[in-house]
């Protein structure tokens, strides 16, 4: 598969991404379900489209979407969309899509702009460990954002529960039962898959610089976030925690680690950059 076909897929996909949020925001202003529904099959176009140009990619080259920050922002997103269409399998969460697709389009966006460029590829980073590492924690990461967007959800709903705004506009919105179902299930696989993901780039680190630990400001973000979600999982499963409360700190815990990340890019230097 050529470069300029891998390309196709991925501006079409970006398209659709497009297309899909800006049916599901339609669906919440004339408060109705059915182009949510239109939507829904728009983003799964779109993931398909997505995933093809990723197995381009790497059949054409042996692709790694782990090694730059655009590619990983661009898995990130797939992870993202393919996560919320698995859970319209169960589910009826479509007008979730209208809070998934955005963040989605808005990654995809952002890794345009070096996505499918020349690639070489650093010693340091040949080799299983390092591409179990990333994708381990990347995919935890992304579960950690739906859970987010789920509790953010949550809180919307209920406040119009508790204020009696009973409307078309309210009854778009999944469930409550539903929402606390999405945070559950990611909670309980997310962290697992970081809890892996910190293993593998632990012993991939030692490697590579002799030591489990440096002090790197990316690694102590990493164990920020996996304490943080380690603690609210644990309650959520020993303490009972769920429903508002689960909801409120799973939102203000993704905002926590998006200000780490964005306060590490902008005044640290780190040994995970390097590209």
């Amino acid at each position: 598969m050529t470069m300029d076909i891998d390309m196709l897929l991925y501006r079409g996909a970006l398209l659709a991404y497009l297309l899909s949020t800006l049916t599901y925001i339609f669906s919440l202003l004339i408060r109705r379900v059915s182009p949510a529904r239109a939507a829904t099959w728009v983003l799964t176009a779109a993931f398909g489209l997505h995933t093809l140009f990723f197995l381009g990619q790497w059949l054409s080259k042996g692709y790694n979407p782990f090694l730059r920050v655009h590619d990983m922002l661009s898995f990130f997103a797939w992870v993202m969309a393919g996560v919320y269409l698995a859970f319209q399998l169960r589910t009826k969460t479509r007008v979730l899509g209208a809070f998934v697709s955005p963040v989605v389009f808005v990654l995809m966006i952002i890794s345009s702009v070096g996505i499918g460029g020349p690639m070489t590829v650093p010693e340091v980073l040949k080799g299983g460990l390092v591409t179990i590492h990333a994708m381990l924690s990347v995919v935890g990461e992304a579960l950690f954002a739906v859970a987010s967007v789920a509790g953010l959800v949550y809180l919307i709903q209920d406040g119009l529960i508790k204020r009696k705004k009973s409307n078309k506009f309210m009854k778009l919105f999944p469930s409550l039962q539903d929402l606390d179902r999405i945070n559950h299930f990611c909670l309980l696989w997310g962290v697992p898959l970081l809890t892996l993901g910190v293993l593998a780039g632990s012993i991939w680190a030692r490697t590579v610089w002799g030591s489990h630990w440096q002090w790197d400001p990316k690694q102590i973000w990493t164990l920020a976030a996996w304490l943080i979600y380690a603690v609210l999982l644990h309650q959520r499963l020993a303490i009972g925690w769920k429903g508002h409360k689960m909801a409120l700190l799973s939102v203000a815990a993704f905002m926590l680690l998006l200000a780490a990340l964005l306060v590490e890019k902008s005044f640290f230097t780190t040994i995970h950059r390097f590209y």
